[in-house]
């Protein structure tokens, strides 16, 4: 880290964890908005995402960042727990190499460099055995609700396991909320 730079996150209150917008600065974070609105919508849908929803996509592919940089001893390897297009958008942060640099090691708590690597899903599953899996993807809840609350609606959709619980399994985002790691 350069010797004048504070990261941001230790700048605020433990109970604050920055804004998407805070760690990637209002530049970076309106030209990965811009980009991901001016994208084409998934096959058969003709429009591009509204910038809202964009705007959420990019909060909680930050928040994802944010935790794996906090707890990387307890979060480090694991499958990525959020949908394809939070990985999309952490595909084209890495892209930004600078800024994607000093995002890492000046900005996000941990104060270092976060690699990705991509697997497939089944690939994944295979290796530890589907009830490793299905505890890792728990794993991220109480460290979510601790760093930013509880799930809410604008994150519901970007977070496959939370969805699951929620969709699936009826539990409430309250109910989700309580589940301890």
């Amino acid at each position: 880290m350069h010797p004048t730079a504070t990261p941001l996150a230790s700048a605020l209150s433990p109970d604050a964890a920055p804004t998407a917008q805070e760690l990637l600065g209002d530049t970076l974070h309106d030209e990965v908005v811009r980009h991901f609105t001016a994208k084409p919508g998934t096959p058969g849908t003709p429009d591009a995402p509204d910038a809202t929803h964009v705007t959420y996509q990019v909060r909680e592919c930050l928040r994802y960042l944010y935790l794996i940089s906090l707890h990387p001893d307890r979060l480090g390897g694991l499958f990525l727990p959020v949908e394809q297009d939070i990985d999309e958008i952490w595909h084209y942060l890495i892209l930004q190499t600078r800024e994607y640099r000093e995002l890492c090691e000046q900005r996000l708590p941990g104060g270092h460099f976060i690699h990705h690597r991509s697997i497939a899903y089944d690939a994944y599953q295979s290796a530890p055995g589907r009830e490793r899996a299905a505890e890792e993807a728990l794993r991220w809840i109480p460290l979510y609700t601790a760093a930013f609350g509880p799930f809410d609606e604008n994150a519901l959709p970007h977070w496959t396991v939370v969805r699951f619980l929620h969709d699936e399994l009826g539990l409430s985002l309250a109910e989700i909320a309580a589940l301890e790691g």
